[in-house]
């Protein structure tokens, strides 16, 4: 005889309705800031049925919405995580003499913001353009959670000839490391760049993909994510996400 499906743990379920992530769940279920049909949880691992109300303490709002999410213009050069082969993280940038000056939010650098700051996503060492850092779990969750679908958009500098078939397959039907690519949206932007707008984000996708139609990228900037766009960012320089942008 089957036995009944074992319950979600409460802090999954937390994720999954992007109230937070699974590690500020387990924070805020420390803190007795979570209710599930009005019973306040305490014990981490507690599971529950997935239709259950969760219900979030003032205390917990206050101190999510004081996250913060950072913008930078990653200049070539600098890692997006862990300083590796010698290369600098980008975070080192985040400095209060890089802060943009046109920042429209005005929040103040404070050495604060630094802490729990990672990058939700990744930009190779020899590409440059948007990077994001956030403190945020629900914004990473959106940029880089397995079920995430955000536009991400790059111009691409290329060398090479490139056929109209060899297009055709960028946008559709390439194949990296033995599963088929996303659909994607590849146009010229103008004689030797081209446009990509992709949904996925294997390594170096980008590079590959051109080398498998016989380009060669001499030059990658991404541009947006979602609706943020980088705009007049200058490079290396960053700026607070405004509270009425989201991705």
């Amino acid at each position: 005889m089957n036995s009944a499906p074992e319950k979600p743990r409460l802090s999954k379920v937390m994720a999954q309705r992007g109230l937070c992530s699974r590690r500020e769940a387990d924070v805020w279920i420390e803190k007795g800031w979570v209710r599930v049909d009005g019973v306040v949880i305490k014990a981490l691992g507690t599971r529950i049925d997935p239709t259950q109300t969760i219900l979030i303490a003032p205390e917990a709002q206050r101190q999510q919405s004081r996250l913060l999410t950072l913008l930078l213009h990653k200049p070539v050069g600098y890692v997006s995580g862990q300083a590796e082969d010698g290369h600098q993280p980008a975070v080192v940038l985040v400095e209060p003499d890089r802060h943009w000056r046109e920042d429209p939010t005005q929040i103040p650098f404070t050495p604060g913001i630094l802490r729990g700051m990672a990058p939700a996503g990744r930009l190779d060492i020899d590409s440059t353009g948007l990077l994001v850092l956030t403190q945020d779990g629900r914004v990473a969750k959106t940029l880089i959670g397995a079920d995430s679908s955000i536009e991400k958009e790059y111009l691409v500098r290329v060398q090479g000839r490139l056929s109209e078939r060899n297009l055709a397959l960028l946008n559709h039907g390439l194949t990296l490391d033995s599963a088929p690519l996303k659909p994607a949206k590849v146009s010229w932007q103008n004689e030797d760049q081209l446009r990509f707008i992709l949904r996925e984000g294997k390594k170096r996708q980008i590079r590959r993909m051109c080398e498998l139609v016989g380009l060669t990228v001499t030059g990658l900037k991404r541009v947006r994510i979602g609706r943020v766009r980088l705009g007049a960012l200058p490079l290396g320089q960053w700026r607070f996400l405004a509270p009425g942008e989201s991705f």
